[in-house]
Order: C-alpha cells, then sequence, then structure tokens
C-alpha cells in the first residue's frame, strides 16, 4: 500500500511538472511572437562591442518587443550595401560609410541614430616583444592595416599623425581584408598587424604575436561604430528605431557600471571559444582605454573630428551637414 502511495505520488509530481513545462513553453512561444525581429548587420564580432551583446544577452531588446537578428558582414561598406539593399533593417559600422553613401548622392541615405564607440578598438600586434614600443618602432617596418578608406585605417593614419610620424616611412599594408588580417599577419613576412578583440589576444596567446599599443588611446575621440539605417525607415519606424536605442543606451550603462568579470560571463554565449578570464581582460582593456561612449548620443564635435580625419586623408573634400546625417534618437 505504501508503495501504491509513493508510486501515485511520483505520477502526480511527473503530471504537474509536464503541465508546468507545457504551459511555460507555450507562453515563450506566444511571448516570442509579439517580438519584432530587426536584422542587425555587424561589421565584426568582438568584445569592442560588449554593450550590444550585453543588451541582447539580457534581454533589454526583448523588453521594449524586439528580437535582433545578428548577421555578420565584414567591412563597413559591405554594411552599408546591406542596409542599402534591404537586406537588413540597421547597419552597425563606422561612421564614416554613412558619411561615403550620403556624398554619392543616395537620395534614401544612411542616417546614424546612435552611437557605441567613441575610440578606435584596435591594438597593435608585434611579431617580436618590443619594450616601450612607440610608432617609431613602425618606420622601415610591414603593418597589416585593412581597406585604406575604412574607419581602422583611418584612425591608424591618425595616430601617425598625431606622433608626427611620416607615413612614407611606413610600410602600411591596405590590401588586406579586414577578416583576413589575422591569417595573413601568421603565414606573412609582416612586422605587425592591427587587430580588435577578441583576435589580438588570441594570437598572443597562440604565441604569433604581442600586443603593444592601443591606436585608440593614439588617435582620439571620433564615432567609430555607430548604428544607422535608411532615412526613409527611419521615418516610417521610429517607434522601432527609439526601442532600439533605448535598449543600446540601457547596455551601455550596465557595462559601464558593473565589473569586468560579471559582463564577461554575461556575454559569454557570444564568445564560446574564449575563456572567462580573457574576455574579462578584454573588457577591462576597453574600459580603461575609454572606449565606450556614455550614451548612445553623438554629439557635433565627434562628427566632426571623424570629418576632420577624412579630409586630411583625402577621402572627403568638404564637410558634410551633420544635421542631415545624424538624427539622435537619445537625447542628452
Amino acid at each position: 500500500m505504501k508503495k501504491y502511495i509513493i508510486t501515485s505520488i511520483l505520477v502526480v509530481i511527473i503530471l504537474i511538472t509536464a503541465t508546468i513545462t507545457i504551459h511555460l513553453s507555450k507562453k515563450n512561444k506566444d511571448e516570442n511572437k509579439d517580438l519584432q525581429t530587426i536584422r542587425l548587420a555587424e561589421v565584426t564580432h568582438s568584445s569592442f562591442y560588449t554593450p550590444l551583446y550585453v543588451a541582447k544577452e539580457l534581454g533589454y531588446f526583448e523588453e521594449v518587443g524586439l528580437d535582433i537578428e545578428l548577421i555578420l558582414t565584414p567591412g563597413a561598406d559591405k554594411v552599408s550595401a546591406a542596409v542599402l539593399s534591404n537586406d537588413v533593417e540597421i547597419g552597425f559600422a563606422g561612421a564614416e560609410s554613412a558619411i561615403y553613401v550620403y556624398n554619392e548622392q543616395e537620395s534614401d541615405y544612411l542616417q546614424i541614430f546612435a552611437g557605441l564607440t567613441k575610440r578606435d578598438g584596435q591594438f597593435i600586434v608585434a611579431k617580436e616583444d618590443i619594450k616601450d614600443f612607440t610608432l617609431q618602432d613602425l618606420i622601415g617596418k610591414e603593418i597589416l592595416v585593412g581597406r585604406k578608406s575604412g574607419m581602422p585605417a583611418l584612425n591608424f593614419l591618425n595616430a601617425l599623425k598625431n606622433q608626427n610620424i611620416d607615413l612614407t616611412k611606413v610600410n602600411a599594408n591596405f590590401s588586406v581584408e579586414f577578416a583576413a588580417l589575422s591569417g595573413t599577419f601568421i603565414g606573412s613576412d609582416a612586422d605587425f598587424v592591427n587587430l580588435f578583440e577578441p583576435n589580438a589576444t588570441a594570437l598572443e596567446k597562440e604565441g604569433y604575436g604581442h600586443v603593444v599599443a592601443s591606436i585608440g588611446e593614439l588617435s582620439g575621440e571620433v564615432p567609430y561604430t555607430a548604428f544607422y539605417a535608411r532615412k526613409s525607415y527611419i521615418e516610417k519606424n521610429a517607434d522601432v528605431i527609439e526601442k532600439f536605442t533605448q535598449a543600446i543606451n540601457k547596455g551601455i550603462e550596465y557595462t559601464l557600471t558593473t565589473d569586468e568579470e560579471t559582463v564577461a560571463k554575461d556575454i559569454l554565449n557570444q564568445f564560446p571559444d574564449t575563456s572567462i578570464n580573457d574576455l574579462t581582460q578584454m573588457i577591462k582593456r576597453y574600459k580603461e582605454y575609454d572606449c565606450w561612449l556614455e550614451n548612445p548620443f553623438i554629439s557635433e564635435g565627434l562628427f566632426t573630428n571623424l570629418e576632420d580625419f577624412m579630409i586630411d586623408f583625402d577621402l572627403l573634400k568638404e564637410y558634410v551637414p551633420y544635421k542631415d546625417l545624424v538624427n539622435n534618437f537619445y537625447h542628452d
């Protein structure tokens, strides 16, 4: 009799558990049906963009009714092309790509509505371990830089300018695709390469190089990576853009006010091949170099700094209207 009672109780427990599970599953499906899917093309997948992944992993987008589909799209030119072709709703790349589109007389051009980073997130990685490295050490050496008109290259060139380094004395290689920089560096005779995290730390751990400097520290503040969409999309979907910006702002606030290890654990799902310790150090490094904006607002001064870069390096003939290109949905 006792055995029968115990068995009956177990059956009841199993039935209750199954009922709860089915209910929760149905509830989650119903909730997901209410979310609006937004395709987001990201220029690279890096811990440099931690606040974005915080917003995704901690459910900040879901809180405002959005389901973000991240689509890796290497190269800012390819990100802008994806937005213009309506393959994605939002692009996340260097602000310079929006300027290029505007100057091509595109009527439905790209508008920047929120920012994330304010410094270059690259690190100079050397084949040899150089103590007390300065940019003078690049003279006469080959460094893999990436596409010349892109934000990473612009900031590198500006760093050289700030240190009064003659570019003609540096063998800057602009021919390697952004996504191929690590592999090319390992298999070539190049002395240096500019890399984002987690690639910089990965090469260092594997014994292929040594991180010797931060380009962001040497170059200065600009709207380095920003979110943009077609002007017409923003006009028709202001509520979506507003919600997206709210989630990003919450991600920035959390990242800046939470200890690095906790943040690393929060976004580890985005970097399954990276250890907690390594990810913690990457986030700490970006914090120390003050790489993230305090909120998504992009000031006119910050935008003008970028245009100064582009004019200095003959990539822009004259300043473009800030009021046309930047449509801040976060108001400082």
